[in-house]
């Protein structure tokens, strides 16, 4: 309701309702890795893009969002050798974060996680891999606060930080579900020069809301976007 105060209570609820079926459907998929991905047809836009960023010798900053089919993005990258490594959230239960690490890392994919040294991160980007960064999740007091949907919204700071520290090119990358076992996947460069992380962060959050207007049932709306406020000035 907040991103789209324009439309009815219907297509509100609908979209809800679409939601929900959307993410229950991606679990169990997931559930199922490898067999899951055997009949998978890809749509690729933008392979050059990421051919030619890995051709700079300087690892990609590769941002993605919970939108669309994130999992099946990290399928076909690894079967197709890309080499990505993830930085995830570690789950609480450890059995539970046995599991989701290896599920993701049957193609071929590798999986860090949060706080772990930044030095490993670097070495992602210095060894020409794609450092996978999913970017969208509410930062708290440590975020940049950039516009979405017309409100502040607190967003991590690594991907911009990243590529201002070693100006590794920036790839904005997701998974659209077009049909049953079919996928679109875009790579987007993301250009930022000497911008500020604040004007990076926002360039490819930009290109996120765009894909949510097209896809509005493919976000993960239970994150809570706007949790945290900005600090009022005096």
């Amino acid at each position: 309701m907040r991103a789209f105060p324009n439309q009815s209570e219907g297509w509100i609820e609908n979209t809800l309702k679409n939601s929900y079926q959307f993410f229950a459907y991606n679990f169990i998929q997931f559930l199922a890795f490898p067999g899951a991905w055997e009949t998978a047809q890809y749509d690729i836009h933008g392979k050059d893009v990421l051919d030619d960023a890995l051709k700079q010798k300087k690892g990609v900053v590769f941002i993605s969002a919970h939108f669309g089919v994130w999992e099946m993005l990290g399928v076909w990258l690894g079967l197709n050798n890309y080499k990505l490594v993830g930085v995830a959230h570690r789950q609480r239960n450890r059995g539970a974060n046995k599991f989701f690490q290896e599920q993701r890392e049957l193609s071929g994919v590798k999986h860090i996680f949060r706080k772990e040294p930044l030095e490993k991160m670097y070495a992602i980007l210095n060894e020409n891999k794609l450092l996978g960064l999913v970017s969208d999740q509410d930062a708290k007091k440590k975020g940049v606060f950039i516009d979405f949907f017309g409100m502040p919204a607190s967003t991590p700071k690594g991907a911009a930080l990243f590529h201002k520290n070693t100006n590794a090119p920036m790839i904005f990358s997701v998974c659209v579900r077009t049909g049953f076992q079919k996928y679109q996947l875009e790579f987007l460069p993301i250009i930022a020069g000497d911008d500020t992380t604040e004007k990076i962060t926002q360039a490819y959050t930009v290109i996120l809301e765009k894909l949510i207007h097209a896809y509005p049932e493919q976000y993960f709306w239970f994150h809570r976007r706007w949790k945290t406020k900005p600090e009022k000035s005096n």
